[in-house]
């Protein structure tokens, strides 16, 4: 199995990041994606991928939560910077985020367009954050529209609407915890989506699934995500494993 997003460079795991990580090759992950916030993390990020080489892959990109007024453009030039020079399997975290600050949903939009623009000027997928925002990033993406346009929305939480035009968009949807929840509801149309159209993620630390909800996630936990794609999907788990690691490892385009 393949972790599609996890911040294993949260300061959440500063006293057991190896630990965390022994225990998740044990439960079976042979990859982790970690996606960039700003530049304050950045080189805890790089640290930790060039420590477990082939096995955890950064990207890079500025999370919508860190467009803040008197640093997003400076802090764009760094992601530029970065991906002028390094290789990144995709730009991410990037979207847009209106349920902690609407006020800078105008400069949010700035920072994602530029760099889906960057995207696809080099040729990578992007990961999606979107949160209280579906109706303004889809009107973004459809302004893009770019058949080297792709990527993942991460940590869906939408509608079976909703879904559906992610994956018309030519985007995977990333399955994490909130599918366990009871009130998750994503786990009464799932079905409806082809499997292939999905990639596994824990978000760890945030959003552990059940039997640990609110407590902190880690990628070990990626199969009991996997599990219950098993009831929903009716499909077993070696199954599940298999399809949605090699999606993944389609859209990063890894060997």
């Amino acid at each position: 199995m393949i972790d599609t997003h996890t911040h294993l460079y949260a300061e959440e795991f500063d006293y057991d990041r190896t630990e965390v990580i022994q225990r998740a090759f044990d439960k079976g992950i042979t990859g982790f994606y970690l996606p960039a916030i700003d530049s304050e993390f950045h080189e805890k990020m790089l640290d930790l991928e060039a420590a477990y080489p082939g096995k955890i892959h950064s990207m890079m990109g500025l999370h919508p939560c860190y467009v803040k007024p008197e640093t997003w453009e400076k802090e764009l030039q760094t992601v530029k910077n970065y991906l002028d020079k390094k290789m990144f399997p995709a730009i991410g975290e990037i979207g847009i985020d209106l349920y902690w600050d609407k006020t800078t949903l105008d400069i949010q939009i700035k920072a994602f367009e530029k760099q889906i623009d960057w995207a696809i000027e080099k040729d990578l997928p992007i990961v999606i954050h979107t949160r209280e925002s579906f109706d303004e990033t889809f009107e973004v993406l459809d302004r893009k529209k770019h058949p080297k346009l792709r990527g993942i929305f991460h940590c869906f939480s939408g509608n079976l609407e909703q879904a559906n035009r992610a994956v018309e968009l030519n985007f995977l949807l990333g399955i994490g915890g909130v599918v366990t929840f009871k009130n998750g509801k994503i786990d009464q149309f799932l079905n409806e989506i082809p499997l292939e159209k999905i990639v596994l993620e824990t978000d760890s630390p945030y959003l552990a699934p059940v039997p640990f909800r609110g407590k902190r996630n880690e990628s070990s936990y990626l199969d009991l995500v996997a599990g219950k794609l098993v009831d929903i999907y009716r499909k077993d788990f070696s199954e599940i494993d298999k399809v949605t690691t090699e999606n993944a490892k389609r859209i990063f385009n890894h060997s």
